[in-house]
C-alpha cells in the first residue's frame, strides 16, 4: 500500500493528513468548511482514495488560507506515497459530466509543476465558500505534487456542479495515473529514467 501522512503547521494552519493511494475511498474530513469537506469526501470516494485530515485554520478571517494549504499538503502527501513513480500509468484524463455541467481534467505526474485552469465560475461564493479558491487548491496541489494538470470547463451554469465536476474529475484523472502497470512494475515511465 502507497501511504503518506503529512503534518503541516503555520501561524495560520495546522494540519494533519493520512492518505492510501491505494484505498477503497473512505474518508474523515474536518476542515472546518463545510463545502471543502464537501469537495475532499468526493475527492477521495471518486478516486479510491482512503483519506483522514483535519484542519485547524483561521476561518474567521476567511478560507483562503485553509483551501490554499489543505491543497499543498494534499500535493505533497501524493508526492510521498507515489516515491519513485516505478510502474505509475503517468497519464490520466476525464470527461465528467455533473448535471449542467462538463469537466475534462488532464495531469501527468511529469515531476513538473504546471496548472491550466480554465474554468469560468458564475458566482463568486458557494454558501460562505469563496469560488476563486478553487484555484488557489489546485495550484497549492501541483506545486507540492509536482505534477501538470489541465482542468476545463466545457460548460456549466451552477458553480456548485462545476466545482464538484471538477473534484471528481481530476480525482478519477489521479486514479488512472496512479495505476501501476504490472507489467512495468519496475519502470520508470520516462526515457530520463527518473520522474
Amino acid at each position: 500500500m502507497r501511504t503518506s501522512r503529512i503534518d503541516r503547521k503555520t501561524a495560520e494552519t495546522d494540519i494533519s493528513l493520512n492518505i492510501n493511494i491505494d484505498g477503497r475511498g473512505e474518508s474523515k474530513i474536518n476542515s472546518g468548511c463545510g463545502f471543502l469537506d464537501h469537495m475532499l469526501t468526493l475527492f477521495a470516494k471518486h478516486g479510491r482514495f482512503d483519506l483522514e485530515l483535519v484542519c485547524k485554520g483561521d476561518c474567521e478571517v476567511d478560507y483562503h488560507h485553509t483551501t490554499e494549504d489543505i491543497g499543498i499538503a494534499l500535493g505533497q502527501a501524493f508526492r510521498e506515497a507515489l516515491g519513485n513513480k516505478a510502474g505509475i500509468i503517468r497519464y490520466g484524463h476525464t470527461i465528467l459530466p455533473m448535471d449542467d455541467a462538463l469537466i475534462i481534467s488532464a495531469i501527468d505526474f511529469s515531476g513538473r509543476a504546471y496548472l491550466g485552469y480554465d474554468v469560468d465560475l458564475l458566482t463568486e461564493k458557494v454558501g460562505d465558500f469563496d469560488t476563486e479558491l478553487v484555484k488557489e487548491f489546485w495550484y497549492g496541489f501541483v506545486r507540492t505534487s509536482e505534477c501538470n494538470l489541465h482542468i476545463m470547463e466545457v460548460v456549466g451554469e451552477n458553480s456548485h456542479h462545476i466545482i464538484e465536476g471538477i473534484y471528481k474529475s481530476v480525482a478519477r484523472s489521479i486514479k488512472t495515473a496512479i495505476t501501476i502497470e504490472e507489467r512495468f512494475k519496475d519502470d520508470i515511465p520516462s526515457t530520463k529514467g527518473v520522474l
